[in-house]
């Protein structure tokens, strides 16, 4: 009778550190041959120890990277980091290109938010929606390949006084493509708000007016949506990536403005990163 409780104790106690991990299967027994109750109970001791070192002694940072290389040893997961290397997307969205069932997919979301590799905000469209986007700073040591090319580009958002128009100047400068922009509702100018930001960021961008998305007589490969307001309205098709970032004008300061383009800048120099290698 020790000698069974003792292994329940220990096949609990790994149990415990394998779902911190999100590893999935059965924990395997001890080894074979093992049924005096005082080597048994030797070993469970050694191995407690042995992980209560790994805990309290090993290096923070690794410890972080190994719960993310875990946490990436699933083919669903990383085909949602795959995917969400290209674009920001909402769970809908996930579902329908990965072929996961609502609860697995908000499973896996749940595992790769534990451990620091997405976040999840509310749409400033429409508020029911939740996107999901992939924090670049977390893949310093393990870049995502997106698949893609860092060739012609357009941005859009709603009236392209800001987000679309900081998009492309820094897309011409981190890549040098060219780039253009659109909306789906332009504005009768650019903001001074991001004419200001570019020009802190010795970005030019041309004080022409907004143009409509219609004016667009030949679409690029590459179309990138810089706003879910007019993500939300176009409803593309999944060639189109999208990136959710918050609208600098609905505040109106040099805060905001900077964010954004400080958002933008670290996208698309994440993105080139990965086109070019």
């Amino acid at each position: 009778m020790g000698a069974i409780r003792v292994r329940v104790v220990f096949r609990t106690s790994l149990h415990r550190r394998r779902r911190r991990f999100g590893v999935q299967g059965d924990v395997p027994e001890l080894a074979c041959g093992i049924s005096d109750k005082a080597s048994l109970f030797t070993q469970y001791i050694l191995t407690q120890w042995l992980l209560s070192c790994h805990d309290v002694c090993m290096d923070t940072e690794v410890v972080v990277r190994a719960d993310r290389f875990a946490a990436l040893g699933d083919p669903a997961r990383l085909a949602i980091v795959d995917e969400l290397a290209r674009s920001d997307r909402a769970s809908i969205e996930l579902q329908a290109i990965v072929d996961l069932p609502s609860n697995l997919l908000a499973h896996h979301l749940d595992v790769l938010e534990r451990v620091g590799l997405i976040t999840r905000h509310r749409s400033s469209g429409d508020g029911r929606r939740r996107y999901v986007h992939l924090e670049p700073s977390a893949f310093a040591w393990l870049a995502p390949l997106s698949g893609l090319r860092a060739g012609r580009a357009l941005f859009v958002c709603t009236h392209n006084s800001a987000r679309s128009q900081l998009a492309a100047a820094l897309w011409e400068a981190r890549t040098g493509q060219r780039a253009q922009s659109a909306g789906t509702h332009p504005a009768e100018n650019v903001h001074p708000g991001a004419l200001s930001a570019a020009r802190r960021a010795h970005l030019t961008i041309v004080e022409t007016a907004p143009q409509h998305l219609d004016q667009i007589t030949s679409m690029p490969p590459l179309v990138v949506t810089v706003c879910d307001r007019a993500h939300e309205e176009l409803e593309p098709p999944a060639t189109w990536l999208h990136w959710s970032i918050p609208d600098p004008v609905a505040a109106s300061t040099k805060a905001a403005f900077d964010h954004a383009l400080h958002d933008i800048d670290e996208r698309i120099t994440a993105f080139a990163g990965s086109a070019a290698s």
